[in-house]
């Protein structure tokens, strides 16, 4: 449904007040994020499930934002989308008319469904191919409606000092060879950068074909080849086949030359041995799934552990590592999947020094 249709659905089922409410710190980011001047707003959500309405509810107030800053606006909205499944008409014929140069946000419960006709198999490519700026919040719907705060919280930062700190972040990962990550829980993890450079998600898309998550605030890097080797217990949150879960009982992921070769701990840790197991089965290489792709920092003081990745793993005081796939942020890793697994408490050693924020 497009724009008209879309917003008598969110006042049809209460929720335009909700995007009402928040459009006023979102309306915050067109600037600093995205240096929007007089480009047009592609708004791309869905309607989520019952009491799980988060994505229609924040592309509401992505939509409302750019009206009241008078930008040229078009709001769509989807049913939900999962692995497998083909976005709706509205939204492959609203991107296929949207003309280069532009600027597209994607908030949904799951995923945005595939479209192979029109952008190929990477999303990011074509935005570049197209000179296009983006930002994202996938898998919201993890979480039901009356926390869509949590996700909009996060998303109100200072961003001049808050990009200022992952630069210096970044500088620490770009001069390092090696990262040794501990924690009271037990995490005792080697992790090789030799060669590879930082990445911030800092929440600075102003340069044509960029683009990323909101909420921002992470460091983060795939590994040199598969030199990662040690124990991560996983305290924070875990993502798994059918979403994101908090941590009751640790996690522990035993780590030889990149590969998960144990894991161990309870309820938790058998979700994820069964997760990984799942995707092995439809693998065309199954050993990829269980390669550790990714250490990250998160770096945003409004981030909190809430049981959903896009917020999770952008915590200050959190780290994460990512399972599977990291081809698409320069790794050498094809999987089915990307799992972040997040962790409380770090000490970050880069070639041993300490990281003090």
């Amino acid at each position: 449904m497009e724009t008209i249709e879309a917003l008598n659905w969110l006042k049809g089922n209460n929720l335009y007040n909700l995007s009402e409410r928040f459009s006023s710190q979102i309306k915050k980011i067109f600037a600093p994020c995205l240096n929007v001047k007089d480009e047009r707003i592609l708004v791309v959500g869905d309607t989520g499930s019952e009491n799980m309405n988060i994505a229609a509810v924040i592309s509401g107030a992505y939509y409302l934002a750019a009206k009241q800053l008078s930008l040229d606006a078009k709001l769509v909205l989807q049913s939900v989308k999962s692995r497998g499944d083909f976005s709706d008409a509205d939204v492959v014929s609203s991107l296929s008319e949207l003309p280069e140069g532009n600027v597209i946000i994607l908030n949904m419960s799951d995923k945005l469904g595939s479209m192979e006709t029109l952008i190929g198999k990477s999303f990011r490519r074509w935005v570049k191919k197209k000179n296009h700026r983006f930002v994202s919040a996938m898998s919201l719907g993890d979480l039901s409606t009356d926390k869509a705060n949590l996700i909009v919280e996060p998303i109100d930062v200072p961003y001049k000092t808050f990009q200022a700190t992952h630069e210096k972040i970044k500088k620490m990962f770009d001069d390092a060879e090696e990262i040794h990550v501990t924690t009271e829980a037990g995490t005792d993890l080697y992790y090789n950068i030799k060669g590879i450079n930082g990445i911030c998600a800092d929440g600075n898309y102003t340069a044509k074909g960029s683009g990323g998550n909101l909420p921002a605030g992470e460091v983060y890097a795939p590994p040199n080849g598969k030199r990662v080797d040690g124990k991560i217990v996983i305290d924070g949150s875990s993502r798994v086949q059918n979403g994101t879960i908090l941590v009751k009982e640790p996690i522990t992921l035993k780590v030889e030359e990149g590969n998960i070769v144990e894991i161990s701990g309870h309820k938790e840790a058998k979700e994820l041995e069964n997760t990984l197991n799942w995707a092995a089965s439809l693998a065309k290489h199954p050993g990829s799934v269980r390669r550790i792709c990714e250490f990250g920092i998160g770096l945003n003081p409004k981030a909190q552990l809430i049981g959903a990745t896009i917020v999770d793993d952008k915590g200050l005081g959190t780290a994460h590592v990512g399972i599977g796939s990291n081809y698409w942020f320069g790794g050498s890793i094809y999987a089915i999947i990307h799992l972040d697994q997040v962790f409380r408490n770090p000490k970050i050693y880069f070639d041993n020094k300490i990281m003090e924020i």
